[in-house]
Protein backbone atom coordinates (compact mmCIF):
# COMPACT_ATOMS: atom_id res chain seq x y z
CA UNK A 1 0.00 0.00 0.00
CA UNK A 2 1.08 3.40 -0.63
CA UNK A 3 0.11 7.27 0.80
CA UNK A 4 -3.65 7.16 2.39
CA UNK A 5 -3.55 10.01 4.06
CA UNK A 6 -1.33 12.65 2.69
CA UNK A 7 -3.31 15.47 2.37
CA UNK A 8 0.23 17.96 2.57
CA UNK A 9 1.78 15.78 -0.54
CA UNK A 10 -1.57 15.98 -2.33
CA UNK A 11 -2.22 19.76 -1.86
CA UNK A 12 1.43 20.46 -2.69
CA UNK A 13 1.52 18.41 -5.97
CA UNK A 14 -1.71 18.70 -7.67
CA UNK A 15 -1.69 21.86 -7.17
CA UNK A 16 1.94 22.76 -8.10
CA UNK A 17 2.10 20.38 -11.21
CA UNK A 18 -1.63 20.97 -12.47
CA UNK A 19 -1.29 21.32 -16.37
CA UNK A 20 -4.47 23.83 -16.02
CA UNK A 21 -2.22 26.47 -14.85
CA UNK A 22 -0.95 29.61 -17.47
CA UNK A 23 1.58 28.76 -19.61
CA UNK A 24 4.08 31.44 -18.05
CA UNK A 25 3.62 30.40 -14.92
CA UNK A 26 4.22 26.23 -15.60
CA UNK A 27 7.45 27.29 -17.24
CA UNK A 28 8.55 28.54 -14.50
CA UNK A 29 7.43 26.17 -11.82
CA UNK A 30 8.82 23.68 -14.26
CA UNK A 31 11.97 24.89 -14.27
CA UNK A 32 11.75 25.62 -10.38
CA UNK A 33 10.99 22.05 -9.70
CA UNK A 34 12.94 20.46 -12.55
CA UNK A 35 15.76 22.21 -10.59
CA UNK A 36 15.19 21.04 -7.14
CA UNK A 37 14.51 17.87 -8.56
CA UNK A 38 18.31 17.78 -10.08
CA UNK A 39 19.53 18.82 -6.75
CA UNK A 40 18.05 16.37 -4.76
CA UNK A 41 19.16 13.92 -7.50
CA UNK A 42 22.95 15.08 -7.15
CA UNK A 43 22.73 15.27 -3.20
CA UNK A 44 21.69 11.81 -3.17
CA UNK A 45 24.23 10.16 -5.75
CA UNK A 46 27.39 12.27 -3.12
CA UNK A 47 25.46 11.41 -0.23
CA UNK A 48 24.53 7.75 -0.90
CA UNK A 49 27.67 7.22 -2.71
CA UNK A 50 30.08 8.28 0.45
CA UNK A 51 27.81 6.18 2.79
CA UNK A 52 27.92 3.33 1.17
CA UNK A 53 31.50 3.54 -1.10
CA UNK A 54 33.31 0.10 -0.28
CA UNK A 55 30.70 -1.25 1.23
CA UNK A 56 30.84 -5.25 0.36
CA UNK A 57 28.06 -7.36 -0.70
CA UNK A 58 26.80 -10.19 1.84
CA UNK A 59 26.40 -13.13 -0.62
CA UNK A 60 23.98 -15.46 -0.34
CA UNK A 61 24.46 -18.86 0.86
CA UNK A 62 24.77 -21.27 -2.56
CA UNK A 63 21.89 -23.26 -3.21
CA UNK A 64 22.52 -26.91 -2.27
CA UNK A 65 19.29 -28.37 -2.79
CA UNK A 66 17.66 -28.46 -5.94
CA UNK A 67 13.83 -28.17 -4.51
CA UNK A 68 14.49 -24.47 -3.59
CA UNK A 69 14.27 -23.91 -7.25
CA UNK A 70 11.15 -25.45 -8.39
CA UNK A 71 8.12 -23.57 -9.25
CA UNK A 72 4.86 -23.77 -6.84
CA UNK A 73 3.22 -25.47 -9.52
CA UNK A 74 5.84 -27.70 -10.27
CA UNK A 75 6.40 -28.55 -6.17
CA UNK A 76 2.58 -29.68 -6.56
CA UNK A 77 2.71 -31.93 -9.05
CA UNK A 78 5.65 -33.97 -7.45
CA UNK A 79 3.95 -33.70 -4.27
CA UNK A 80 0.76 -35.32 -5.82
CA UNK A 81 2.52 -38.26 -8.15
CA UNK A 82 4.45 -38.96 -4.84
CA UNK A 83 8.10 -37.92 -6.30
CA UNK A 84 8.49 -35.12 -2.97
CA UNK A 85 6.86 -35.48 0.38
CA UNK A 86 5.41 -32.35 1.47
CA UNK A 87 7.52 -32.61 4.56
CA UNK A 88 10.61 -32.69 2.41
CA UNK A 89 9.28 -29.59 0.74
CA UNK A 90 8.35 -27.52 3.78
CA UNK A 91 11.65 -28.55 5.37
CA UNK A 92 13.78 -27.38 2.47
CA UNK A 93 12.15 -23.80 2.40
CA UNK A 94 12.60 -23.63 6.57
CA UNK A 95 16.15 -24.42 6.12
CA UNK A 96 16.62 -21.89 3.80
CA UNK A 97 14.87 -18.92 5.47
CA UNK A 98 16.97 -19.75 8.56
CA UNK A 99 20.54 -19.34 6.28
CA UNK A 100 19.18 -15.85 4.66
CA UNK A 101 17.57 -14.05 7.62
CA UNK A 102 20.17 -12.97 9.03
CA UNK A 103 21.58 -11.70 6.06
CA UNK A 104 18.23 -10.02 4.35
CA UNK A 105 15.80 -9.40 7.28
CA UNK A 106 13.11 -10.51 5.92
CA UNK A 107 10.64 -12.88 7.38
CA UNK A 108 9.32 -11.33 10.62
CA UNK A 109 7.33 -14.66 12.38
CA UNK A 110 7.00 -18.01 11.59
CA UNK A 111 4.94 -21.13 11.95
CA UNK A 112 7.53 -23.22 11.04
CA UNK A 113 6.82 -26.05 13.77
CA UNK A 114 2.73 -26.25 12.42
CA UNK A 115 3.71 -26.02 8.77
CA UNK A 116 5.47 -29.33 9.04
CA UNK A 117 2.30 -31.08 10.66
CA UNK A 118 0.79 -29.55 8.42
CA UNK A 119 2.40 -30.74 5.42
CA UNK A 120 2.31 -34.48 7.61
CA UNK A 121 -1.10 -34.34 7.30
CA UNK A 122 -0.61 -33.73 3.28
CA UNK A 123 1.70 -36.67 2.74
CA UNK A 124 -0.19 -38.92 5.30
CA UNK A 125 -3.99 -37.75 3.07
CA UNK A 126 -2.05 -38.80 -0.29
CA UNK A 127 -0.35 -42.22 1.39
CA UNK A 128 -3.96 -43.13 1.95
CA UNK A 129 -5.19 -43.05 -1.50
CA UNK A 130 -8.42 -41.87 -0.18
CA UNK A 131 -8.34 -39.37 -3.22
CA UNK A 132 -7.47 -39.91 -6.55
CA UNK A 133 -4.52 -37.71 -8.26
CA UNK A 134 -6.95 -36.06 -10.10
CA UNK A 135 -9.35 -35.04 -8.25
CA UNK A 136 -6.30 -33.55 -5.55
CA UNK A 137 -5.17 -31.42 -8.49
CA UNK A 138 -8.67 -29.73 -9.23
CA UNK A 139 -9.62 -29.38 -5.94
CA UNK A 140 -6.38 -28.56 -4.26
CA UNK A 141 -4.03 -26.97 -6.81
CA UNK A 142 -1.29 -26.20 -4.00
CA UNK A 143 -1.73 -29.00 -1.55
CA UNK A 144 1.30 -29.31 0.58
CA UNK A 145 3.34 -25.93 -0.97
CA UNK A 146 4.53 -23.50 1.12
CA UNK A 147 3.74 -19.72 0.74
CA UNK A 148 4.15 -16.32 2.29
CA UNK A 149 2.85 -13.31 2.63
CA UNK A 150 3.22 -9.69 3.76
CA UNK A 151 2.89 -8.47 7.25
CA UNK A 152 -0.64 -6.28 7.02
CA UNK A 153 -1.95 -9.84 5.76
CA UNK A 154 -4.16 -11.86 8.73
CA UNK A 155 -2.70 -15.10 9.38
CA UNK A 156 -3.67 -17.21 12.03
CA UNK A 157 -1.85 -17.05 15.02
CA UNK A 158 1.09 -14.97 13.70
CA UNK A 159 1.67 -11.21 14.26
CA UNK A 160 -0.04 -8.98 12.16
CA UNK A 161 1.73 -5.26 12.62
CA UNK A 162 1.99 -3.59 9.68
CA UNK A 163 5.24 -2.57 10.43
CA UNK A 164 3.63 0.16 13.42
CA UNK A 165 4.99 -0.50 16.64
CA UNK A 166 2.19 0.05 18.63
CA UNK A 167 0.75 -3.32 16.78
CA UNK A 168 3.70 -5.07 17.60
CA UNK A 169 2.12 -7.55 19.91
CA UNK A 170 -1.51 -7.78 18.04
CA UNK A 171 -1.78 -11.55 16.99
CA UNK A 172 -4.45 -12.65 14.27
CA UNK A 173 -7.23 -14.53 15.61
CA UNK A 174 -8.51 -15.58 11.98
CA UNK A 175 -6.78 -15.45 8.16
CA UNK A 176 -7.51 -13.12 5.63
CA UNK A 177 -9.61 -13.94 3.25
CA UNK A 178 -6.82 -14.49 0.63
CA UNK A 179 -4.83 -16.87 3.25
CA UNK A 180 -8.17 -18.78 3.75
CA UNK A 181 -8.55 -19.67 0.05
CA UNK A 182 -4.78 -20.84 -0.10
CA UNK A 183 -5.34 -22.83 2.78
CA UNK A 184 -8.34 -24.14 1.00
CA UNK A 185 -6.23 -24.76 -1.78
CA UNK A 186 -4.15 -27.16 0.15
CA UNK A 187 -1.05 -24.24 0.22
CA UNK A 188 0.12 -24.49 3.73
CA UNK A 189 1.33 -20.93 5.51
CA UNK A 190 4.88 -20.79 6.23
CA UNK A 191 5.82 -17.14 7.54
CA UNK A 192 4.68 -13.24 7.53
CA UNK A 193 7.55 -10.96 5.62
CA UNK A 194 8.49 -7.57 6.68
CA UNK A 195 6.58 -4.53 5.61
CA UNK A 196 7.39 -0.28 6.08
CA UNK A 197 5.31 1.36 8.89
CA UNK A 198 1.69 1.07 7.39
CA UNK A 199 2.33 0.14 4.55
CA UNK A 200 2.37 3.41 3.49
CA UNK A 201 6.50 4.06 2.73
CA UNK A 202 8.26 2.07 -1.24
CA UNK A 203 11.12 0.90 1.32
CA UNK A 204 10.14 -1.69 4.12
CA UNK A 205 11.62 -0.66 7.12
CA UNK A 206 9.99 0.02 10.34
CA UNK A 207 10.92 0.29 14.19
CA UNK A 208 9.40 -2.94 15.06
CA UNK A 209 11.67 -5.38 12.86
CA UNK A 210 14.02 -2.83 11.17
CA UNK A 211 14.80 -2.64 7.13
CA UNK A 212 15.31 -5.43 4.88
CA UNK A 213 17.87 -5.73 2.46
CA UNK A 214 18.20 -6.56 -1.11
CA UNK A 215 19.72 -10.23 -2.46
CA UNK A 216 21.27 -8.91 -5.20
CA UNK A 217 23.09 -5.65 -3.55
CA UNK A 218 22.41 -6.20 0.26
CA UNK A 219 22.84 -2.00 0.31
CA UNK A 220 19.88 -1.69 -1.87
CA UNK A 221 16.28 -1.59 -0.86
CA UNK A 222 13.91 -4.49 -1.30
CA UNK A 223 10.78 -1.45 -1.90
CA UNK A 224 7.11 -1.31 -0.04
CA UNK A 225 5.29 -2.41 1.41
CA UNK A 226 5.58 -6.05 -0.14
CA UNK A 227 9.00 -5.86 0.13
CA UNK A 228 10.05 -8.42 2.70
CA UNK A 229 7.76 -10.70 0.08
CA UNK A 230 9.33 -9.70 -2.57
CA UNK A 231 12.89 -10.39 -1.34
CA UNK A 232 11.76 -14.14 0.07
CA UNK A 233 11.05 -14.97 -3.17
CA UNK A 234 13.68 -14.07 -4.51
CA UNK A 235 16.20 -15.76 -1.89
CA UNK A 236 14.44 -19.13 -2.76
CA UNK A 237 12.75 -19.05 1.00
CA UNK A 238 9.55 -19.31 -0.67
CA UNK A 239 7.97 -20.55 -3.82
CA UNK A 240 5.35 -18.07 -4.39
CA UNK A 241 3.54 -15.13 -2.15
CA UNK A 242 0.62 -13.09 -1.76
CA UNK A 243 1.25 -9.27 -1.91
CA UNK A 244 -1.41 -6.02 -2.20
CA UNK A 245 -0.92 -2.87 -3.99
CA UNK A 246 -2.41 0.63 -3.97
CA UNK A 247 1.03 2.43 -5.35
CA UNK A 248 2.98 -0.18 -6.66
CA UNK A 249 3.31 -2.57 -3.24
CA UNK A 250 3.47 -5.87 -5.46
CA UNK A 251 4.78 -4.17 -8.73
CA UNK A 252 7.74 -2.04 -7.32
CA UNK A 253 8.93 -5.07 -4.81
CA UNK A 254 8.77 -7.49 -7.95
CA UNK A 255 10.82 -5.26 -9.61
CA UNK A 256 13.46 -4.11 -6.75
CA UNK A 257 13.93 -8.47 -6.20
CA UNK A 258 13.57 -9.67 -9.67
CA UNK A 259 10.26 -11.75 -9.51
CA UNK A 260 7.01 -11.54 -11.39
CA UNK A 261 4.13 -9.83 -10.16
CA UNK A 262 1.08 -9.13 -10.89
CA UNK A 263 -1.55 -6.54 -9.96
CA UNK A 264 -5.12 -7.75 -11.13
CA UNK A 265 -7.99 -6.02 -11.77
CA UNK A 266 -10.02 -4.29 -9.31
CA UNK A 267 -12.69 -5.95 -7.47
CA UNK A 268 -11.04 -9.54 -8.49
CA UNK A 269 -9.76 -10.20 -5.20
CA UNK A 270 -10.70 -10.05 -1.45
CA UNK A 271 -8.77 -7.14 0.82
CA UNK A 272 -10.67 -8.47 3.34
CA UNK A 273 -8.08 -9.27 6.95
CA UNK A 274 -5.61 -6.49 5.81
CA UNK A 275 -4.50 -3.60 7.64
CA UNK A 276 -4.66 -0.91 7.37
CA UNK A 277 -8.20 -0.63 6.51
CA UNK A 278 -8.96 0.57 3.07
CA UNK A 279 -12.66 1.94 2.89
CA UNK A 280 -14.53 3.45 0.47
CA UNK A 281 -13.23 4.41 -3.02
CA UNK A 282 -9.98 3.48 -1.69
CA UNK A 283 -10.80 -0.50 -1.74
CA UNK A 284 -11.01 -0.39 -5.90
CA UNK A 285 -7.43 1.44 -6.01
CA UNK A 286 -6.02 -1.32 -3.59
CA UNK A 287 -5.95 -4.85 -4.98
CA UNK A 288 -3.91 -8.15 -3.57
CA UNK A 289 -2.41 -10.31 -5.87
CA UNK A 290 0.31 -12.50 -6.71
CA UNK A 291 4.08 -12.72 -6.29
CA UNK A 292 6.12 -15.32 -7.58
CA UNK A 293 9.61 -16.24 -9.41
CA UNK A 294 7.88 -18.28 -12.31
CA UNK A 295 5.09 -16.98 -14.64
CA UNK A 296 3.36 -20.80 -14.52
CA UNK A 297 2.50 -20.34 -10.67
CA UNK A 298 0.42 -16.51 -11.42
CA UNK A 299 -2.80 -17.36 -13.69
CA UNK A 300 -3.22 -20.74 -11.20
CA UNK A 301 -2.70 -18.47 -8.13
CA UNK A 302 -5.52 -16.05 -9.80
CA UNK A 303 -7.54 -18.79 -9.95
CA UNK A 304 -7.76 -19.39 -6.41
CA UNK A 305 -7.33 -15.75 -5.08
CA UNK A 306 -9.95 -14.54 -7.61
CA UNK A 307 -12.07 -17.48 -6.25
CA UNK A 308 -15.71 -17.01 -7.55
CA UNK A 309 -14.61 -13.65 -9.12
CA UNK A 310 -12.18 -15.64 -11.37
CA UNK A 311 -14.33 -16.26 -14.29
CA UNK A 312 -14.63 -12.73 -15.14
CA UNK A 313 -11.04 -12.98 -16.43
CA UNK A 314 -11.31 -15.49 -18.84
CA UNK A 315 -7.77 -16.86 -17.30
CA UNK A 316 -7.96 -20.04 -19.69
CA UNK A 317 -8.99 -18.56 -22.13
CA UNK A 318 -5.72 -19.21 -24.99
CA UNK A 319 -3.60 -16.17 -26.17
CA UNK A 320 -1.83 -15.39 -29.81
CA UNK A 321 0.97 -13.48 -28.67
CA UNK A 322 1.67 -12.57 -32.77
CA UNK A 323 -2.11 -11.78 -33.08
CA UNK A 324 -1.48 -9.03 -29.86
CA UNK A 325 -1.81 -4.95 -30.76
CA UNK A 326 1.59 -3.96 -28.81
CA UNK A 327 2.05 0.10 -27.59
CA UNK A 328 4.89 1.32 -24.97
CA UNK A 329 5.89 4.39 -23.45
CA UNK A 330 9.37 5.57 -22.85
CA UNK A 331 8.52 7.72 -19.59
CA UNK A 332 5.80 9.61 -17.79
CA UNK A 333 6.72 13.01 -20.13
CA UNK A 334 8.95 14.65 -18.07
CA UNK A 335 7.44 15.08 -14.92
CA UNK A 336 9.53 17.69 -12.81
CA UNK A 337 9.51 15.94 -9.78
CA UNK A 338 10.36 12.17 -11.10
CA UNK A 339 13.39 11.06 -11.99
CA UNK A 340 14.05 10.18 -15.30
CA UNK A 341 14.00 6.83 -16.58
CA UNK A 342 17.86 4.99 -16.55
CA UNK A 343 19.44 4.43 -19.48
CA UNK A 344 19.25 0.52 -18.48
CA UNK A 345 15.79 0.36 -18.32
CA UNK A 346 14.78 1.92 -21.77
CA UNK A 347 17.49 -0.38 -23.33
CA UNK A 348 15.92 -3.04 -21.78
CA UNK A 349 12.13 -1.82 -22.95
CA UNK A 350 13.92 -1.60 -26.57
CA UNK A 351 15.12 -4.86 -26.17
CA UNK A 352 11.57 -6.22 -25.67
CA UNK A 353 10.32 -4.47 -28.79
CA UNK A 354 12.77 -5.87 -31.08
CA UNK A 355 12.31 -9.19 -29.57
CA UNK A 356 8.29 -9.12 -30.50
CA UNK A 357 9.53 -7.42 -34.37
CA UNK A 358 12.00 -10.40 -34.57
CA UNK A 359 9.88 -13.11 -33.46
CA UNK A 360 6.50 -12.68 -34.47
CA UNK A 361 7.01 -9.70 -37.16
CA UNK A 362 4.99 -7.32 -34.76
CA UNK A 363 5.36 -3.98 -34.57
CA UNK A 364 4.74 -1.78 -30.92
CA UNK A 365 3.50 1.58 -31.70
CA UNK A 366 5.40 4.28 -29.54
CA UNK A 367 1.87 6.76 -28.13
CA UNK A 368 2.71 9.88 -26.42
CA UNK A 369 0.24 10.11 -23.58
CA UNK A 370 0.05 14.37 -22.73
CA UNK A 371 -1.18 13.89 -19.62
CA UNK A 372 1.05 11.37 -18.36
CA UNK A 373 2.96 14.62 -16.84
CA UNK A 374 -0.07 15.21 -14.53
CA UNK A 375 0.32 11.53 -13.38
CA UNK A 376 1.35 13.13 -10.07
CA UNK A 377 -0.78 15.14 -9.03
CA UNK A 378 -3.72 13.00 -11.06
CA UNK A 379 -3.21 10.42 -8.30
CA UNK A 380 -3.20 12.30 -5.10
CA UNK A 381 -6.56 13.67 -6.53
CA UNK A 382 -7.88 10.82 -6.51
CA UNK A 383 -6.59 9.75 -3.19
CA UNK A 384 -7.96 13.02 -1.61
CA UNK A 385 -11.36 12.14 -3.28
CA UNK A 386 -11.83 9.13 -0.88
CA UNK A 387 -13.58 9.56 2.68
CA UNK A 388 -11.26 7.85 5.06
CA UNK A 389 -12.17 7.12 8.64
CA UNK A 390 -9.10 8.27 10.18
CA UNK A 391 -6.73 10.67 9.16
CA UNK A 392 -2.98 9.07 8.85
CA UNK A 393 -1.76 10.64 12.29
CA UNK A 394 -4.86 9.00 14.05
CA UNK A 395 -4.12 5.54 12.13
CA UNK A 396 -0.51 5.53 13.55
CA UNK A 397 -1.71 6.30 16.92
CA UNK A 398 -3.68 2.80 16.67
CA UNK A 399 -7.28 5.11 15.74
CA UNK A 400 -6.81 5.76 19.48
CA UNK A 401 -6.31 9.79 19.35
CA UNK A 402 -3.56 10.98 17.21
CA UNK A 403 0.02 11.28 17.94
CA UNK A 404 1.82 14.96 18.29
CA UNK A 405 4.04 14.51 15.02
CA UNK A 406 6.32 17.90 16.11
CA UNK A 407 7.13 15.74 19.33
CA UNK A 408 7.65 12.38 17.72
CA UNK A 409 10.02 14.24 15.08
CA UNK A 410 12.05 16.00 17.94
CA UNK A 411 11.83 12.19 19.51
CA UNK A 412 13.26 10.88 16.38
CA UNK A 413 15.98 13.44 16.17
CA UNK A 414 17.35 11.46 19.29
CA UNK A 415 16.62 7.58 18.31
CA UNK A 416 13.41 8.12 20.56
CA UNK A 417 10.56 7.69 18.53
CA UNK A 418 8.60 4.55 17.69
CA UNK A 419 7.84 5.84 14.13
CA UNK A 420 9.89 5.77 10.85
CA UNK A 421 10.81 9.26 9.35
CA UNK A 422 8.86 8.89 6.02
CA UNK A 423 6.20 8.48 8.58
CA UNK A 424 6.73 11.54 10.85
CA UNK A 425 7.08 13.76 7.73
CA UNK A 426 3.63 12.63 5.98
CA UNK A 427 2.13 13.36 9.55
CA UNK A 428 3.76 16.70 9.68
CA UNK A 429 2.39 17.61 5.74
CA UNK A 430 -0.99 16.70 7.21
CA UNK A 431 -0.53 19.02 9.99
CA UNK A 432 0.52 21.87 8.01
CA UNK A 433 -2.33 21.82 5.49
CA UNK A 434 -5.00 20.42 7.55
CA UNK A 435 -6.88 23.73 7.63
CA UNK A 436 -5.98 24.37 3.35
CA UNK A 437 -9.02 24.51 1.25
CA UNK A 438 -9.51 22.22 -1.52
CA UNK A 439 -7.64 23.80 -4.40
CA UNK A 440 -9.87 25.25 -7.37
CA UNK A 441 -8.09 22.69 -9.89
CA UNK A 442 -8.97 19.57 -7.94
CA UNK A 443 -12.23 18.49 -10.28
CA UNK A 444 -9.96 19.33 -13.42
CA UNK A 445 -7.51 16.55 -11.78
CA UNK A 446 -10.40 13.92 -11.37
CA UNK A 447 -11.44 14.65 -15.45
CA UNK A 448 -8.68 14.44 -16.07
CA UNK A 449 -7.74 11.10 -14.91
CA UNK A 450 -11.13 9.96 -16.22
CA UNK A 451 -10.16 11.21 -19.89
CA UNK A 452 -6.71 9.54 -19.54
CA UNK A 453 -8.57 5.94 -18.42
CA UNK A 454 -11.19 6.47 -21.10
CA UNK A 455 -8.16 7.56 -23.46
CA UNK A 456 -6.19 3.95 -22.59
CA UNK A 457 -9.03 2.01 -22.17
CA UNK A 458 -9.94 3.07 -26.26
CA UNK A 459 -6.51 2.01 -27.57
CA UNK A 460 -6.03 -1.00 -26.05
CA UNK A 461 -9.43 -2.40 -26.74
CA UNK A 462 -9.73 -6.01 -26.48
CA UNK A 463 -6.44 -7.21 -28.07
CA UNK A 464 -3.74 -4.66 -26.60
CA UNK A 465 -1.34 -3.91 -24.10
CA UNK A 466 1.10 -1.22 -23.18
CA UNK A 467 4.37 -2.00 -22.40
CA UNK A 468 5.30 0.48 -19.62
CA UNK A 469 8.21 1.39 -17.19
CA UNK A 470 8.46 -0.17 -13.73
CA UNK A 471 10.09 2.26 -12.27
CA UNK A 472 12.50 4.84 -13.05
CA UNK A 473 15.25 3.69 -11.69
CA UNK A 474 17.13 -0.45 -10.44
CA UNK A 475 17.17 -0.62 -6.74
CA UNK A 476 17.52 2.64 -4.93
CA UNK A 477 20.52 2.68 -1.91
CA UNK A 478 19.03 2.25 1.61
CA UNK A 479 17.11 5.50 2.57
CA UNK A 480 17.33 7.05 -0.84
CA UNK A 481 14.06 6.70 -1.35
CA UNK A 482 13.17 10.25 0.57
CA UNK A 483 15.54 12.26 -2.18
CA UNK A 484 13.02 10.38 -4.75
CA UNK A 485 9.64 10.46 -2.97
CA UNK A 486 7.54 10.62 -6.03
CA UNK A 487 9.46 7.77 -7.94
CA UNK A 488 6.74 5.19 -7.44
CA UNK A 489 4.04 7.27 -9.70
CA UNK A 490 5.20 4.75 -12.53
CA UNK A 491 3.13 2.20 -10.67
CA UNK A 492 0.64 4.55 -8.91
CA UNK A 493 -0.51 5.84 -12.10
CA UNK A 494 -2.03 2.51 -12.80
CA UNK A 495 -3.76 1.74 -9.78
CA UNK A 496 -6.15 4.95 -9.45
CA UNK A 497 -6.71 4.07 -13.65
CA UNK A 498 -7.94 0.64 -12.66
CA UNK A 499 -5.78 -1.46 -15.09
CA UNK A 500 -4.46 -4.82 -14.13
CA UNK A 501 -0.18 -4.66 -14.61
CA UNK A 502 2.10 -7.72 -14.71
CA UNK A 503 5.78 -6.49 -13.83
CA UNK A 504 8.08 -8.52 -15.87
CA UNK A 505 11.72 -9.35 -14.81
CA UNK A 506 14.01 -8.57 -17.60
CA UNK A 507 17.40 -9.56 -16.39
CA UNK A 508 20.30 -7.92 -14.56
CA UNK A 509 22.22 -4.21 -14.69
CA UNK A 510 25.49 -3.40 -14.69
CA UNK A 511 26.01 -3.03 -11.11
CA UNK A 512 23.83 -6.48 -10.63
CA UNK A 513 20.33 -5.09 -10.04
CA UNK A 514 17.01 -6.67 -11.38
CA UNK A 515 15.68 -4.75 -14.23
CA UNK A 516 11.82 -5.02 -15.55
CA UNK A 517 8.33 -3.54 -17.21
CA UNK A 518 5.29 -3.15 -16.77
CA UNK A 519 2.22 -5.21 -19.46
CA UNK A 520 -0.47 -2.99 -18.88
CA UNK A 521 -3.46 -4.44 -20.35
CA UNK A 522 -7.46 -3.09 -20.23
CA UNK A 523 -9.76 -4.09 -17.40
CA UNK A 524 -10.50 -7.68 -17.02
CA UNK A 525 -8.05 -8.64 -19.58
CA UNK A 526 -5.77 -9.85 -17.32
CA UNK A 527 -5.01 -13.25 -19.33
CA UNK A 528 -3.28 -10.82 -22.30
CA UNK A 529 -0.78 -9.51 -19.58
CA UNK A 530 -0.18 -12.87 -18.05
CA UNK A 531 0.52 -14.16 -21.44
CA UNK A 532 2.69 -11.90 -22.83
CA UNK A 533 4.51 -11.97 -19.27
CA UNK A 534 5.39 -15.85 -20.51
CA UNK A 535 6.42 -14.75 -23.37
CA UNK A 536 8.86 -12.30 -22.26
CA UNK A 537 10.33 -14.96 -19.73
CA UNK A 538 11.06 -17.20 -22.41
CA UNK A 539 12.76 -14.67 -24.23
CA UNK A 540 14.24 -12.70 -20.92
CA UNK A 541 14.91 -15.91 -18.82
CA UNK A 542 13.05 -14.34 -16.17
CA UNK A 543 14.22 -14.48 -12.53
CA UNK A 544 17.93 -14.69 -11.84
CA UNK A 545 18.78 -16.32 -8.58
CA UNK A 546 20.70 -13.78 -6.64
CA UNK A 547 22.91 -16.61 -5.25
CA UNK A 548 24.63 -16.96 -8.24
CA UNK A 549 25.71 -13.05 -8.48
CA UNK A 550 28.46 -12.14 -7.09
Amino acid sequence: MAILQASGIRHLVYTALNPQLKVSKMRWLDIALRSIRLLFEALSRFIFGIIYYGEPHKPLPPINNLILLESATSLATKIRTKKLTSVEVVKSFIGRIKEINPILNCVVDDRFDDAVKDAKAVDDLIRSGTVDEQTLSKNKPFLGVPFTTKDCMAVKGLRQTAGLYSRRNFIAEEDADVVHLMREAGAIPLCVTNVSELCMWWESSNTIYGRTNNPYRSCRIVGGSSGGEGCVQSACGSPFGIGSDIGGSIRMPSFFNGIFGHKPTYGIVSNIGQEPVATGEAMEFLVTGPMCRYVQDLTPMMKVLGANNSHMLTLDQKVDISKLRYFYVEDDGGSPLVTPVHPELRAAQKKVIIHLEKAYGVKAKKITLKKLKAALPMYFAKLASVEEAHTFCEELALKKGCINVWTELLKWMFRLSHHTLPGLLLGVLEKLNSQSKRSEDYPKLLTMCTDLKQEIKELLGDDGVLLFPSHPTPAPYHGQPLFRAFNFVYTAIINVLLFPSTQCPLGLGSEGLPLGIQVVGNHYKDHLTLAVAGELEKAFGGWVCPSEVR
